[in-house]
């Protein structure tokens, strides 16, 4: 599949696709089954307006397609293409993907990475476009 599609990849193509990975898994559900322990917690109404449902609406995405799951998955797999070696690319490519799926804003800014890393926001942005140049060469390589 790598091979077919090879040709048509270029640096903003994969970080879009990244982008569009990191929005689907945002926006999974929370909810569903989990190996966690479930606990029966009634909740005490401590303001009558909280009684009548009178609290800020919630705004809840509707759950990814079989299809944009199926992409993410391809896209996340891509970060394979990153040498164990360069751990530092790879979190800083998967970081970068992460896209709030309604507001549109990374979760994390350079600068913030930068400040998690303890380095220059501009020294973070060559990294990520290193990582980045990995993955094209994963993808453009052949079978």
């Amino acid at each position: 599949m790598r091979a077919a599609k090879a040709g048509i990849w270029d640096a903003p193509g994969v970080v879009a696709r990244l982008e569009e990975a990191g929005r689907t898994l945002l926006a999974l559900p929370d909810r569903g089954y989990s190996p966690r322990l479930a606990q029966v917690r009634l909740d005490v109404i401590h303001d009558a307006m909280d009684a009548y449902g009178w609290t800020a609406a919630r705004i809840r995405l509707p759950p990814p397609s079989p299809n944009a799951i199926s992409r993410m998955d391809e896209a996340f797999s891509w970060l394979g293409f990153i040498p164990q070696s360069r751990f530092v690319l790879r979190s800083i490519v998967a970081a970068r993907a992460l896209v709030h799926p309604i507001s549109e804003r990374h979760l994390f800014s350079w600068r913030k990475l930068g400040e998690r890393l303890r380095a220059d926001h501009k020294a973070i942005q060559r990294w990520h476009a290193e990582g980045v140049r990995l993955i094209l060469a994963g993808l453009s390589a052949p079978e």
